[in-house]
This record gives C-alpha cells, sequence and structure tokens, in this order.
C-alpha cells in the first residue's frame, strides 16, 4: 500500500487539497481531524472537557469513517456527524483534547488501519511523524495565519455561521500554540517532509503544486 501524509497547522488547505488530490491519484482520502472532531462533539455532547474525564468516557465512543462514491462521512455510532463536527465550537474543542494522550492513543490504531488497507492520502498535524513515519511521501503543508484565517472564515461563512474573521485569526493563532507546545505528537515538519507554502494562493494553484509534487516523489 502506498501512503501519502500531509501535515500542517490549522486553516492551511490540508482537507481541502487533499480531498481534491484523492481521487486524481486514485487514492483513499483520510481526514484525521475529523475523527478528533468527532470525539470533541461526543464530549461537548456530554459536558465533559476535563482529561480524567475524556479519557474515561472514551470507551463509550464508537468514530468512524465510511466513504460511499468517494464521499467521505464521519460517523458517531449510526449517527452521521459530517455536519455537525464543523461547528467552530466542536473545532475549539477539538483542538484541546487533541493535547489529552488518552485521545491521540485512541484514534492511532483507526487511522493506521486505513493505511494498511488502501493506499492512503491522510491529513493531519502528526501524520508524517507519527501516525504514518514511514509515508511514501510526506508535506507539511502552511500559510500565513492571516491567510488562512480568511480561508476559514469564507468557509465558516458558507456554512452559514456566524463569527468575526478577527475570532478566527485568534483562534487560529491560539490552535497554532496548542499544536505546537503539545507534549504528545507536537506540531512540526518530519525531517524528511517537503514543505509548501501556500500564502496567496488560490485552490487550483495549491492543488497543481501538491499533484505535480507526489506525482513526482512517487516515480
Amino acid at each position: 500500500m502506498i501512503s501519502i501524509a500531509i501535515d500542517g497547522p490549522s486553516g492551511a488547505g490540508k482537507s481541502t487539497i487533499a480531498r481534491r488530490l484523492a481521487p486524481d491519484l486514485g487514492f483513499l482520502y483520510i481526514d484525521t481531524g475529523a475523527l478528533y472532531r468527532a470525539v470533541a462533539l461526543f464530549m461537548l455532547r456530554r459536558e465533559l472537557s476535563a482529561e480524567n474525564e475524556v479519557a474515561e468516557a472514551l470507551a463509550e465512543v464508537t468514530v468512524s469513517l465510511r466513504h460511499t462514491d468517494g464521499k467521505q462521512t464521519v460517523w458517531l455510532g449510526e449517527e452521521d456527524v459530517s455536519d455537525a463536527i464543523r461547528d467552530h465550537r466542536v473545532s475549539r474543542a477539538a483542538s484541546d483534547m487533541s493535547a489529552f494522550p488518552a485521545v491521540r492513543a485512541f484514534l492511532l490504531d483507526r487511522q493506521r488501519a486505513f493505511a494498511r488497507e488502501h493506499d492512503v492520502i491522510m491529513d493531519g498535524r502528526d501524520i508524517g511523524t507519527v501516525v504514518l513515519p514511514g509515508a511514501d511521501v510526506k508535506i507539511f503543508l502552511t500559510a500565513d495565519p492571516d491567510d488562512r484565517a480568511r480561508r476559514r472564515f469564507l468557509e465558516l461563512r458558507e456554512r452559514g455561521q456566524e463569527i468575526s474573521q478577527e475570532t478566527v485569526l485568534q483562534d487560529i493563532r491560539q490552535r497554532d500554540i496548542n499544536d505546537s507546545s503539545r507534549a504528545v505528537a507536537p506540531l512540526r515538519p518530519a525531517p524528511d517532509a517537503v514543505v509548501v507554502d501556500t500564502t496567496g494562493n488560490e485552490w487550483e494553484q495549491s492543488v497543481a503544486i501538491l499533484r505535480d509534487l507526489i506525482k513526482d516523489r512517487l516515480k
């Protein structure tokens, strides 16, 4: 099986670009951030946020990704939560809970199982460093915080969520701090990753850059 790891900070465009590339390359797209968001949604519904409470409640969580006609959906038990996990409040909670070792361990085997069974393009924050350290291609995707905030703000607005761009920027900066400073699997490029800065790019430009890079690396 062939695996492609795309890591990077919040709002860098990892999921959007990887989702676009997967059918072109004939790979299965795995949005690992969606798994963390699903766990966060479960905990928010239970009003649990303390690390010990979250760790204990993980035994009740059943989270999975399903693929139908090339479209990925996210499930909590038998509930499709693909839309619910995109709420801004869930995003914040996912950032906090991703720092908990128990949550990361809970999802690690699920992520690796996909790569054992399929050719995958997988995005997240520790794919090339922890989840798939032997990935065939590793990319660290980044962009200026203001550019990432603008993209995320437009995405949230299209979903009908009321939030200011300044609030999104503040959240992105805080998430960058959280992700890069956590004790377990901090956000950083793998030593053999190619760093790609997409600041100022339109989506098609970034998709084309990564497509060419991946095809070149897989020759």
